[in-house]
């Protein structure tokens, strides 16, 4: 790789780096991988709005696909300037996609009450959430709230499917898309850890290949896509059964790599039985 150029936003304020060589294809962004593909995102959250019927983006279908584009929007902010309030504008954009898709899934034909009583605890969790973070720079918080969120996510998510679709193959279906989701964002939580521990053979590795080939070493980029891809089938799983529209294979309306997956899965599963 080339050496280093002046970087354009000045020094790094943000205390997080990443494997992926500041500055070196441009001095306009710190990490360039990084930045390129955190719009995974964005085109994932513009997709879902696009394919939705139009009087149906409104409320919390809106607020579900902006909340994956604002992810896109604050993570490139983040690694393209390194500073510490992009950093926390993309941590912040991480919890506010996922509460609103947590409330969602909590309050699934809840009374009144309940909802209520749920929307002002995860205000109160949010806030101190947030306020800690960036407050006291307290980083373990922020993460295992996020991984929480995540789980519940994930559990709730196979559990309404499970009670409110009623017919088996769809069922199975909407089972396995929600199951490709978590695999690909378990895959893509794997690789940025091989990202951070294993960053100087990675790093050799890319000065070795060079430009262009060396852009598939950087991992960290790689979660962006794959957290993406979960992310995605996230909201789109919680969307679909949150509004009932579960009467027939949403397949084909999903974005790639979810239908090709999905048909996989499937294929297995039957051959698995035949044999």
């Amino acid at each position: 790789m080339a050496d280093p150029v002046e970087p354009f936003w000045g020094p790094q304020t943000s205390y997080l780096n990443f494997c992926e060589e500041d500055y070196v294809v441009t001095r306009f962004i710190a990490e360039f991988v990084n930045t390129l593909s955190s719009f995974t995102f964005v085109i994932y959250g513009i997709y879902g709005l696009v394919t939705s019927p139009k009087e149906q983006r409104t409320g919390p279908r809106l607020i579900s696909y902006t909340g994956l584009i604002g992810v896109g929007v604050c993570s490139a902010g983040y690694h393209m300037t390194m500073k510490y309030h992009t950093q926390m504008s993309d941590e912040l954009s991480m919890h506010l996609l996922t509460t609103p898709i947590v409330y969602r899934l909590l309050t699934f034909k809840a009374s009144p009450q309940r909802t209520k009583l749920v929307g002002t605890i995860l205000l109160i969790l949010f806030t101190t959430v947030m306020v800690t973070h960036m407050v006291m720079d307290e980083f373990l918080l922020h993460a295992s709230a996020f991984g929480l969120s995540i789980y519940v996510i994930a559990t709730r998510t196979l559990k309404v499917i499970s009670q409110q679709v009623p017919d088996p193959a769809i069922k199975k279906t909407l089972q396995n898309i929600s199951i490709f989701g978590m695999m690909s964002f378990v895959f893509g939580y794997f690789v940025w850890l091989i990202d951070d521990w294993a960053c100087n053979i990675l790093t050799d590795v890319r000065h070795t290949v060079g430009i262009p080939l060396a852009f598939l070493f950087e991992l960290h980029g790689w979660w962006h896509v794959f957290t993406a891809i979960g992310g995605y089938v996230g909201v789109a799983i919680v969307d679909l059964i949150i509004t009932g529209d579960v009467h027939k294979d949403p397949t084909d309306q999903l974005a790639w790599p979810v239908p090709f997956a999905a048909r996989l899965m499937s294929s297995s599963q039957k051959s698995t039985k035949q044999s």
